[in-house]
């Protein structure tokens, strides 16, 4: 039982840490630049990097994570190991946190860029490229926040972990 939480732990840390990572990225480097692009740039980038993210690894890791802290908790319950439960708990719901601005923000905001269609028939591109961009640039920086704090906790919790079973 004590591989499976360690197991369980490590993999909840791991997949929460390449989402802050890819979260991050966004953030600080990936929108900056394509904020700084011409309108036809960053809504064609945009359209077709959610195109691509969308699949087996990216799939893996968001909902892996999810489903990981979730295993993780549930085998700390037990008297002897609760005291890393509030960490992994902690974490977990900051990753939900994560999970619903993705789906209530970021994911309408690309159906509707995806919507918007070819950008050399857009009649309009800056107002697709403005209805889009704020918005998707702020509750990204929640997201990465949020999971880069949900990273930081589960670090923690393997080093609580560590410390009980050590």
């Amino acid at each position: 039982m004590t591989v499976l939480r360690t197991v369980s732990l490590l993999a909840a840390a791991v997949s929460t840490g390449l989402m802050a990572g890819l979260f991050a990225a966004f953030a600080y480097a990936v929108l900056p630049g394509l904020v700084r692009a011409d309108d036809r740039t960053l809504v064609l980038a945009m359209q077709r990097i959610n195109e691509s993210i969308i699949n087996g690894w990216f799939l893996l890791c968001f909902l892996g994570a999810l489903v990981c802290a979730g295993l993780a908790a549930a085998l700390h319950l037990g008297a002897a190991h609760r005291s890393v439960l509030p960490w992994i708990l902690a974490a977990l719901l900051l990753y939900l946190v994560v999970l619903v601005v993705t789906g209530t923000v970021n994911v309408p905001l690309n159906n509707q860029l995806a919507a918007a269609g070819d950008p050399d028939r857009v009649a309009d591109l800056a107002a697709v490229r403005d209805r889009f961009t704020a918005t998707w640039v702020r509750w990204n920086l929640v997201r990465a926040v949020a999971s880069t704090a949900a990273f930081t906790l589960l670090g923690w919790a393997l080093v609580a972990h560590g410390r009980l079973t050590g």
